[in-house]
């Protein structure tokens, strides 16, 4: 369970963005009216809710969602095949069909270097640059890197700091994994693509008058686990629990634990 964070404004927040946030979905569940179905169409959290929506859902958007493989297995005449391209969960359905493979959105795909490498002619180096899972082909071929797309990506980070004059600062403020390098460089930083990065929540908080709220609505770190809710909704299941646990059947499992033992299970 989920709660915004003290600071964050409700009110600035966008919902097609919101729909897509993973940490978003009880603010959905209790705003219905305010989904934006495309947007949870990409949304992995949100699955029992595409379900019991099924006429809702963008099936363009969906062939991205790792966690819809079952939905899309279904109803294979709804995917979007470009899009499926770029769907690490969709391997098995891309290998099959090669000759529906998107190239350049493949190129993206963490899960697809078997097929990258068997079809080096084919990748997008553009896209491939953002693949944290190229690296080794990316250092193979440093001719061929893309610095904006590769400033994005979280396994960059060694290229990118033995080469720093060829950081795109734009790209580099999405980046989770850069976060030391954009705090010794605040003057560089794109505070509108900041906003998106989980990471530098810290940052925000501290710089609220340079965020955009509108990708900042996507961000999973504007919420915070909602400590008091979880206990009170485990309240009961607690109580059951040590009921449980301690009805006088189960008093003899506890010898040897220090407690008194002058006592008989039922039945004895």
């Amino acid at each position: 369970m989920y709660k915004l964070r003290e600071w964050i404004d409700p009110d600035k927040l966008d919902w097609h963005w919101l729909s897509e946030n993973p940490a978003a979905i009880h603010l959905l569940e209790a705003n219905p009216d305010k989904i934006d179905w495309p947007g949870l169409s990409t949304n992995p959290a949100a699955i029992h809710l595409l379900e019991a929506n099924l006429d809702n859902i963008d099936w363009h958007w969906l062939s991205e969602n790792p966690a819809a493989i079952h939905l899309l297995e279904a109803n294979p005449d709804k995917i979007d095949w470009p899009w499926l391209s770029e769907n690490p969960a969709a391997i098995h359905l891309l290998e099959a069909n090669l000759d529906k493979i998107d190239w350049p959105w493949l190129s993206e795909n963490p899960a697809a270097i078997h097929l990258l490498e068997a079809n080096l002619d084919k990748i997008d180096w553009f896209w491939l640059s953002t693949n944290p899972a190229a690296i080794h082909l990316l250092e193979q071929n440093p001719d061929k890197i893309c610095w904006t797309s590769l400033s994005g990506n979280p396994a960059a980070i060694h290229l990118l700091e033995q080469h720093p004059y060829k950081i795109h600062w734009h790209g580099l403020s999405t980046n989770p994994a850069a976060i030391h390098l954009l705090e010794a460089n605040l003057d560089k930083i794109s505070w509108p693509r900041l906003s998106e990065n989980p990471a530098a929540i810290h940052l925000l908080e501290q710089h609220t008058d340079k965020i955009n709220w509108v990708l900042l609505s996507k961000n999973p770190g504007i919420f915070v686990y909602d400590y008091e809710a979880m206990r009170t909704s485990r309240a009961g299941l607690h109580e059951e629990l040590m009921q449980n646990r301690f009805h006088p059947r189960n008093l003899p499992l506890c010898a040897g634990w220090g407690f008194e033992t002058g006592f008989q299970a039922e039945g004895e």
